[in-house]
């Protein structure tokens, strides 16, 4: 197993110039390669650890697999490369793919909420489930708390998977936070639990478009971050009906989509 920790040399600048020479951990960030088939999908700069996971959740949110049954074999080589082998009959159009996964690519944000649209993806449950308001301010120390790889280096994001009593169901990190989400989405699938429509998507950072995209494919309905979400994480919520809550600060949050999951706050 890779490791996902590097230690470095350090000057460490101390209060009124004096200048001490440690040791300092570091999340590793390392390129991933992921194949389908003998066809190369993508790669990704990511933290070493949960690659499977990783590579079969991108697939998935990709709109690639579908399924557990359609994979044959799953092998992750010593040269960072996941090789995803379907089985006979399966054919993924891997030239159709149909989601835009950076933030620099220049489309405009109806055509993104178009292609996600496009691929199938419906509305979820209107409505349901129900999250109490109360329970909103303590996700962010349980997600943190959990956070093991940050513990030692203070460097990667995290997605958790709650349920709506708020209990942790699944914890993953990354430097990436669109990998810690497929990391989490694709233990999810290996578990057969997808889709996800009775839990809660904790992030640890802002909420941008591909990962609310990801939420609405693996059929999340609440998503809820520490930092800001974009204007089109926004769009997309309202379009596909997922409750979209950032700012989580102490008490206090914003609510920027679908407050009508939410139970015991003032006016719902």
């Amino acid at each position: 197993m890779k490791r996902n920790i590097l230690t470095v040399p350090i000057q460490k600048i101390e209060s009124g110039g004096a200048s001490v020479r440690e040791q300092d951990l570091v999340a590793i960030e390392e390129p991933l390669q992921i194949r389908l088939g003998e066809c190369d999908v993508a790669i990704t700069m990511r933290t070493p650890g949960h690659d499977r996971e990783l590579a079969l959740g991108f697939l998935y949110t990709e709109g690639l697999l579908t399924n557990l049954d359609q994979i044959a074999d799953v092998r992750v080589d010593d040269a960072g490369t996941v090789i995803v082998r379907v089985v006979a009959g399966v054919k993924p159009d891997i030239d159709a793919r149909r989601f835009y996964v950076t933030s620099s690519c220049g489309v405009c944000g109806k055509a993104s909420i178009d292609a996600l649209a496009a691929s199938g993806c419906a509305m979820l449950p209107a409505g349901q489930p129900k999250l109490s308001a109360d329970l909103v301010p303590h996700l962010p120390a349980k997600l943190r708390e959990a956070q093991a790889i940050f513990e030692h280096t203070g460097g990667l994001h995290a997605a958790g998977l709650f349920d709506t009593a708020g209990e942790l169901v699944i914890l993953r990190e990354d430097v990436g936070r669109h990998n810690a989400v497929d990391k989490l989405i694709g233990a999810a699938f290996l578990e057969r639990r997808l889709p996800l429509h009775e839990h809660v998507l904790m992030l640890s950072g802002r909420i941008s478009f591909e990962l609310v995209q990801k939420a609405v494919i693996a059929g999340i309905p609440i998503v809820i971050a520490v930092g800001a979400p974009s204007s089109l994480a926004i769009e997309t919520a309202l379009r596909f009906g997922v409750t979209l809550i950032g700012f989580v600060r102490g008490e206090r949050f914003n609510v920027y989509a679908g407050g009508d999951r939410l139970i015991d706050c003032t006016g719902g």
